[in-house]
């Protein structure tokens, strides 16, 4: 009994690496047409399978979604019983099923080929034994194909083999081997697909806001106040106004604004400045005199990461937020960036 896990992952390994030799050998072409039927998708990758290999077939249209590619997973159940308008014309139909004979999905097979949507199989057929055999010839690889193959394979533009010399299940019935070869094809699809869609980090965060690095690469306009809660006054403004302002907004500085161009900044530090230097008669000033005319300022699009290091770099604890004209968008203070575990 020691040695039965030790087995079971040496048996999956081994299906692993057998599917690894496909993908470099005689499966390359039909995995490469498979990932073009993939990119050329206008709509969306509907993944579907039964049982165990729907469960799969979940978490491989949650990594397609996740990695730049719309999908969404289909029960062939449900789809039976009025979920068949999920699938339209634009979209590519990626089924699992390790006999290639499942009832529900072949019962999709007719609705697909009716809206000329691209099928994909995967199955456990072992296409290359398949295709050694004396059934009709295949004009898309060029070689024949026996009548052995599976229904679901024989009927999809493109058939992937996911055939296993034997499941990790002792008693050769649990899916097991099987579904984890199925998973690595999807991820290799996913992966291969993200690639060749040009897709970076920025993006996988913009479809992971609530992760780590959606945090770490959210840009500062997602973090930033703006409208009525930035602090800002005018050139004329009296000081006793401008420290009700920046009173009332909290964050320790007040933007001095001309329409909504930026002239300057007042900070909390430059107030005690004033205050010291200047005693009850800084009352008597306007924000002009005793703004800062050129304030560290950042760009809405900058990641949040660059603002930190700015903030750092110059030892302050806000930064004025302002497009290319100088126009004023925001305030990001280091409190907004708290949230992001960066601090």
């Amino acid at each position: 009994m020691k040695h039965v896990g030790e087995n079971v992952v040496r048996i999956e390994a081994e299906a692993l690496r057998a599917l690894a030799d496909r993908l470099a050998g005689s499966m390359a072409a039909d995995f490469n047409r498979a990932l073009d039927l993939l990119f050329e998708c206008r709509g969306r990758v509907v993944v579907t399978g039964m049982g165990k290999s729907g469960l799969i077939a979940r978490k491989i249209a949650a990594t397609l979604s996740s990695t730049g590619s719309p999908a969404l997973y289909l029960h062939p159940v449900e789809a039976l019983h009025g979920d068949l308008g999920m699938i339209v014309r634009g979209d590519v139909v990626l089924a699992l099923s390790a006999s290639g004979e499942t009832e529900e999905i072949l019962q999709l097979v007719a609705t697909i080929k009716r809206l000329q949507v691209p099928l994909i199989s995967m199955t456990c057929d072992d296409l290359a034994e398949n295709l050694a055999g004396g059934g009709p010839f295949d004009s898309r690889s060029g070689q024949v194909r026996s009548t052995r193959a599976s229904t679901l394979a024989s009927s999809a533009e493109v058939a992937l083999d996911c055939s296993i010399s034997k499941e990790a299940c002792s008693l050769g019935l649990a899916p097991t081997a099987s579904t984890t070869t199925m998973l690595a094809l999807g991820d290799a699809l996913a992966v291969a697909l993200s690639e060749k869609r040009g897709f970076k980090e920025e993006d996988f965060a913009n479809l992971h806001p609530g992760g780590k690095l959606g945090k770490r690469l959210a840009r500062v306009e997602s973090l930033m106040h703006s409208g009525d809660a930035v602090p800002q006054v005018t050139a004329e403004t009296k000081m006793p106004d401008v420290i009700y302002e920046m009173s009332r907004k909290k964050l320790g500085m007040t933007a001095v604004v001309d329409g909504d161009r930026l002239l300057g900044v007042i900070s909390d530090g430059d107030l005690r400045r004033l205050l010291e230097q200047r005693g009850k008669d800084a009352l008597d000033l306007t924000a002009e005199d005793c703004m800062t005319r050129f304030p560290k300022t950042i760009g809405a699009q900058e990641f949040a990461a660059a603002a930190l290091a700015r903030m750092e770099e110059m030892k302050i604890t806000s930064l004025v937020v302002i497009d290319d004209d100088r126009r004023l968008q925001g305030i990001v203070h280091l409190h907004d960036l708290w949230g992001t575990e960066m601090v």
